[in-house]
């Protein structure tokens, strides 16, 4: 082979190699300020005590557990294209609920939940599938596709030719199981980079903030770009981005909207952005920091938010005696989907839709925050939520979604998210942040 030739198939290393050199030297530059002025002009100090958990090996339980939300991925499977339904029984995904799904497969393999023939299969089937998917004006996977079919859909799961626009949040996080199979499964390379060359991932960044696109409300035709990510969100969308060469500097950084705010005794992070004006919610969740810690490790800043958003949760069960685990979920009746907030929209523990309205009766502990905290956190408060959240689940379909605060009732929605995080969580426990850079 001559040198031309190898240089040509080493390119995807060296561009990998180089995002993670600038990763490195950001974490490394944040690493060695104080707070003040990593955050611009609001000062805190770290003097919490966080109390993480060490890694070990599960508990027969959790193995079972494991065990369940595998089985989820079991009956969801579409062996003709490799995808995974987003909801149980239904035909339809998105980009971070496939991400959720092969997330779970990395985390099922590195368990022994299956065995590693059945994850190469599977994980080969999909990246085929991603590096032939139709796209939103050929750059970029659409907010939905036919999980059968792999047309691009909307919400309903009805066909939409040019698709609804893409969303630079969902491509981050799918993002992340793309890099940990470059860096601990190298035989799977090549299809990385047929799903990179694929799409054209540098549409979604400009001046290193991510854009969404939806059809344009200003004609018939085409796309409109739009800001994306609010602070916990933005920032772990755009590692996995960093760590592949992109510049997002500026959604990598807390600063330009953050305020903090107390919230049962505890400041969290909150983003000043307005909806009213800006056209997107601002919610305070559990997923994006439990997300940040169980895959990235979390940085000196994330791992400080993180706590807090948990520990507002900790106290607000101390002051009502309401057991508060709250990220956002699928629920099993109208209008289907909720966040389930710290702090959204000027208010603390609001829970609303994607449109803004109250869904405060639909208030939920979260059956995959519970895991997440639990993962992360060695607490009397973290074995209170696993204790009530170990019941839910289906024998034969996997894990529910939660328990509705208002009357106990089991919020029997059954996800690929939900279990692919259960996953993550249990691997996490075993084997520390999942995205460890460098080969197994």
């Amino acid at each position: 082979m001559g040198f031309k030739q190898a240089a040509l198939n080493a390119r995807h290393h060296i561009v990998f190699l180089l995002g993670l050199f600038t990763a490195l030297v950001i974490a490394f530059s944040v690493e060695e300020r104080d707070y003040g002025r990593v955050l611009g002009n609001i000062t805190f100090e770290a003097t919490e005590t966080i109390p993480l958990r060490e890694n070990r090996v599960l508990t027969q339980e959790e193995v079972e557990w494991a065990n369940k939300a595998w089985q989820y991925f079991e009956n969801n499977y579409q062996s003709n294209t490799g995808l995974v339904n987003s909801v149980n029984g239904y035909p339809s995904t998105t980009m971070w609920d496939t991400a959720s799904y092969l997330m779970g497969l990395i985390s099922a393999e590195k368990l022994n939940v299956i065995s590693h023939s059945t994850f190469e299969l599977r994980m080969e089937k999909a990246l085929h599938t991603l590096a032939r998917l139709p796209l939103v004006e050929g750059k970029l996977p659409n907010k939905a596709y036919n999980t059968q079919t792999l047309e691009m859909v909307d919400y309903d799961n009805t066909p939409v030719k040019a698709g609804i626009g893409w969303s630079a949040i969902d491509i981050g996080r799918i993002l992340v199981p793309l890099n940990i199979m470059v860096w601990q499964y190298p035989q799977f390379n090549k299809q990385v980079n047929d799903v990179l060359n694929h799409w054209d991932v540098s549409a979604m960044i400009i001046d290193g903030y991510l854009y969404g696109s939806r059809p344009s409300k200003r004609n018939d035709d085409g796309m409109e770009l739009v800001q994306e990510g609010r602070i916990g969100y933005e920032e772990y969308a755009s590692k996995a981005m960093s760590l592949m060469g992109r510049d997002v500097f500026n959604a990598m950084k807390y600063i330009d909207y953050l305020e903090m705010r107390e919230i049962d005794g505890i400041d969290i992070p909150t983003d000043l952005r307005d909806p009213a004006k800006f056209h997107a919610h601002n919610y305070v969740v559990s997923e994006s920091y439990i997300l940040d810690s169980l895959e990235f490790g979390a940085d000196s800043v994330s791992k400080i938010f993180a706590h807090r958003v948990y520990k507002a949760q900790e106290n607000r069960y101390e002051r009502t005696g309401i057991l508060t685990a709250v990220s956002e979920d699928n629920t099993d009746e109208a209008p289907y989907f909720v966040y389930n907030t710290v702090f959204s929209d000027g208010k603390e523990w609001n829970a609303i839709t994607d449109k803004g309205e109250d869904a405060s009766h639909l208030k939920s502990l979260s059956t995959k925050a519970a895991f997440g905290w639990y993962a992360l956190y060695d607490s009397d408060y973290t074995a209170l939520l696993i204790d009530d959240a170990k019941s839910l689940y289906s024998e034969k379909d996997g894990w529910y979604s939660g328990r509705y605060e208002v009357d106990g009732r089991v919020n029997k929605a059954i996800t690929a998210n939900t279990n692919g995080i259960v996953l993550e969580s249990l691997a996490y426990i075993e084997n520390g942040s999942l995205l460890s850079v460098g080969v197994q």
